[in-house]
């Protein structure tokens, strides 16, 4: 909604200044220049008073990441950044105070374009039917990317311009439109009635579950174009004072809404309905605020400078607040500030396996094989990420330190021979397992290898509340795609899984960890936010729970273990006790997230890793098989 109506404003600008000609040419910068002081003041201020109430509240490295996230958002590259750090281990959305200036850095990108783009099309043609069509064929291209790109990469159709543009355009060809329509009254109020309707029922049919932008932004921006091209002055919906208020104020009440609701989650009352309350009311008095004594008086402040001097003030201001998130990046969030305890839970957070970014093969990059440990083949470990987060654990476990494990790991990848993702031509997962499944190279016949997956993520979906619209389609297929995990969805990952095993197994002993509990909450991070409330909070899941979600995982490794003798380990008797899976050893995260075990964590799991080399015999029949926990 907000795309559409900046599009339909900034059209009008930039026409406007185009048709005034030589009396008062339009300038480009001059443009430029009048989006910033509209912009950044309000952000400047935003970003500032974050970092300073966060030098009290933020451990290093959320306080590393709020430094990080002002610097792209006042270059306005944000969008970019949230794009590029979607992924594996990215932090949930609700711990990013500034991700909601992704869509203010999509503006701006917008904003440089825009004028140039009219300007090009006016020297072609002194018409406004010219700037209509440019518009239209822009805005046409954009879309099918959007629709076409959002069910392949949909975290890229959602923060980059390409597949966004289109909404902003939209928004301009409704200006275009408005100068030759005259509506009659009448009709005024049934565009407007209509829009408001499609408005509902996008808040009615569309979900978190949603995938977005995709066909369903057409929607919404229809709803916003057919309220626009009303116009109606005297409408009880736009016409009111609280109305015109919330218009002009609504820049500002946007900055602040985000940064208290990433609160009201830091405070875990996101749930509570006198906290949500109390959280409008902030927001309005803040985004009040921020209107009436930052926006207001720099706008005007700015506006009586001449246009150099208002570009230096502009700069020079950025920059000096730019200077303490630099500082904040430079210092690494600048630990030692919050009292050690509450330091020592925090930091588990970032203490996982330093060479997972070295290592860790992924779809973006080639890195070379490496290994852990001395100079002869003691074991392999090939899996996803869990397994990265655990291979220092089993190389600890190797009976000898001249002995190394060799690392087959890669991101997000299950341990399927040619599995595909939807909307990747070439998924090099797949061809990256299916390569080492078929490897016969003699000097790693008789080292065990591991096996290690978040294997119910890839069947069930991941189980993070804020991923919860990767639930229902599917992205992995092998012959053909899903549009549900379906039974013969898991059917077919099943055959795989099983199929890679035991082509694995034909070259060497092959074990299979029991999938690490996965529990929801990161854990090191609920639990210094609890302490810095003085509340001692445990982060767990039940068994019950942990089985109903496993059970088909297991199921698979044990028809694995029938057809072709892997060996099943099963870390539940070192993670779990009195039915419950917990996060932490008093007091000490087990985790580094919500489903990666730390190297603390992985050190308890090494008397597991220790007996697949408590036998001479090569055969993976011999290794003793650890005392599984069965559902």
């Amino acid at each position: 909604m907000f795309f559409v109506i900046s599009g339909f404003l900034m059209t009008g600008i930039i026409l406007r200044g185009l048709e005034a000609g030589t009396a008062r040419p339009f300038s480009i910068i001059g443009f430029y220049l009048s989006r910033a002081r509209r912009i950044l003041p309000a952000l400047l201020v935003l970003c500032l008073v974050l970092m300073v109430v966060g030098w009290f509240v933020l451990p290093a490295t959320e306080y590393l990441q709020l430094g990080k996230h002002a610097i792209s958002a006042l270059g306005f590259l944000s969008n970019v950044l949230f794009w590029r750090e979607d992924g594996y281990f990215d932090s949930a959305s609700h711990d990013k105070l500034l991700l909601h200036t992704w869509s203010l850095s999509v503006e701006w990108q917008f904003y440089l374009l825009l004028p140039v783009f009219m300007v090009m099309v006016w020297k072609f043609r002194q018409s406004r039917q010219a700037q209509a069509i440019a518009l239209a064929g822009v805005l046409l291209l954009s879309l099918l990317l959007c629709v076409v790109g959002t069910p392949i990469k949909t975290t890229a159709a959602f923060y980059l311009l390409p597949t966004r543009a289109w909404e902003m355009l939209a928004g301009g060809l409704v200006y275009l439109l408005s100068l030759r329509l005259v509506l009659t009254p009448a009709t005024q109020r049934v565009l407007e009635t209509c829009g408001f309707a499609l408005l509902l029922g996008t808040i009615v049919l569309f979900d978190s579950n949603s995938q977005w932008p995709g066909w369903r932004a057409i929607v919404p921006v229809l709803a916003t174009m057919l309220v626009l091209l009303a116009a109606r002055q005297d409408s009880l919906w736009t016409g009111t004072r609280l109305a015109q208020w919330l218009g002009d104020s609504s820049y500002s009440l946007y900055l602040w809404h985000w940064p208290l609701v990433v609160s009201l989650v830091y405070l875990q009352r996101q749930d509570s309905v006198p906290a949500i309350a109390a959280g409008i009311l902030l927001a309005a008095l803040l985004g009040g605020l921020s209107y009436r004594f930052v926006e207001q008086p720099a706008r005007d402040n700015l506006n009586l400078m001449r246009q150099r001097i208002g570009a230096l003030v502009i700069v020079a201001v950025t920059v000096l607040v730019m200077l303490p998130a630099g500082v904040i990046l430079l210092q690494h969030g600048v630990p030692g500030r919050l009292p050690v305890e509450i330091d020592a839970v925090f930091a588990e957070a970032e203490n996982k396996n330093p060479r997972m970014g070295e290592c860790m093969q992924n779809e973006f990059s080639q890195v070379p094989e490496c290994t852990y440990g001395g100079p002869r083949l003691g074991a392999i470990v090939v899996g996803d990420s869990h397994a990265g987060a655990l291979i220092r654990a089993v190389e600890r476990a190797l009976p000898s330190t001249d002995e190394h494990v060799l690392d087959w790991t890669m991101s997000n990848c299950p341990t399927i021979a040619n599995i595909k993702a939807v909307g990747q031509l070439t998924y090099k997962c797949g061809t990256f397992i299916a390569s080492k499944s078929q490897s016969s190279d003699t000097q790693h016949e008789r080292a065990p290898l591991l096996i290690i997956n978040r294997t119910s993520n890839y069947l069930l979906g991941p189980n993070e509340p804020d991923r919860t619209r990767e639930v229902a389609v599917p992205e992995l297929y092998m012959d053909k795609p899903f549009d549900s995990r379906s039974p013969e969805y898991l059917q077919t990952l099943r055959e795989g899984i099983i199929d890679t095993a035991c082509a694995f197994a034909k070259h060497r002993p092959v074990y299979m960890l029991r999938p690490i509990p996965e529990l929801k909450r990161n854990v090191p991070k609920t639990m210094g936010r609890a302490l810095m409330m003085g509340i001692q909070m445990r982060v767990s899941i039940s068994l019950d729970e942990y089985h109903e979600r496993n059970a088909y995982a297991w199921k698979t490794q044990d028809m694995a273990a029938a057809r072709c003798g892997v060996v099943i380990l099963d870390p539940l008797p070192l993670l779990c006790r009195d039915g419950q899976c917990y996060g932490d050893v008093n007091g000490h995260p087990l985790y580094f997230d919500d489903d990666h075990l730390s190297e603390f964590g992985g050190d308890r799991l090494r008397p597991l890793f220790s007996s697949m080399f408590l036998t001479t015999d090569s055969s993976a029949h011999d290794v003793p098989l650890v005392e599984t926990t069965r559902p």
